[in-house]
């Protein structure tokens, strides 16, 4: 492959340079997740670059958001994208045919989102998503968005691999077992990870119910 990523605009996703996600936790559609014809990345391994530019305009929304929860502000959660997509693109000799491709794929964001995190921090010098407590009856929609801010704050305050083991799961909906091809971490203490998140966001969210009524 030569050294230039295919797709220029449209290697950035469906909605090009500003292309906004929708500020949800969880996925709306039942597609939203589903995985990419596995025939993309080896017509993409073999040199077709229509089949590269389609794979990262079915993945970035989801690239996107994973890395927008992870470091939290947008200039970085794109410069991991954007970033992925290109080592991706001249790795992709090193994709195994026998792989699955997203957990490979989140693997070299999730390591692109710690480095910026760690690059931030130096600078700067349950177990179901379900059990986390409903705000209460058809909520207004200012309501619903503050709700969602409020869930954001508190993921942001988790340690960087709790927060990255509840995405995956309850966010990109996951195995355990391609979470731990992602994060190289075994999957009893990939499931403590999601429990704790879990718990934490559970506590603090009953706490500002409480303080509500």
């Amino acid at each position: 492959m030569d050294g230039a990523v295919p797709g220029d605009a449209a290697w950035r996703g469906s909605g090009t340079a500003g292309y906004t996600p929708r500020p949800v936790l969880t996925n709306d559609t039942p597609t939203a997740n589903t995985s990419i014809d596995p025939m993309l990345p080896l017509r993409a391994k073999a040199g077709d670059r229509q089949a590269f530019a389609q794979m990262v305009d079915l993945l970035y929304p989801r690239s996107l958001r994973f890395a927008l929860h992870m470091v939290g502000n947008r200039e970085d959660a794109e410069e991991a994208v954007q970033d992925t997509f290109v080592r991706v693109y001249h790795n992709l000799s090193r994709f195994r045919d026998d792989a699955r491709f997203e957990p490979w794929l989140f693997r070299i964001l999730a390591n692109r989102c710690r480095s910026l995190m760690e690059k931030r921090r130096r600078h700067a010098a349950v177990v179901q998503y379900g059990d986390v407590p409903e705000r209460g009856n058809a909520p207004s929609e200012t309501a619903e968005r503050d709700w969602t801010e409020e869930i954001y704050r508190i993921l942001a305050t988790l340690p960087a691999e709790q927060r990255e083991a509840f995405l995956l799961r309850h966010v990109e909906d996951m195995a355990y077992e391609d979470i731990a091809a992602v994060t190289g971490v075994g999957l009893s203490a990939l499931r403590m990870r999601v429990k704790r998140a879990c718990d934490v966001l559970r506590a603090r969210l009953s706490e500002v119910m409480q303080n509500d009524r």
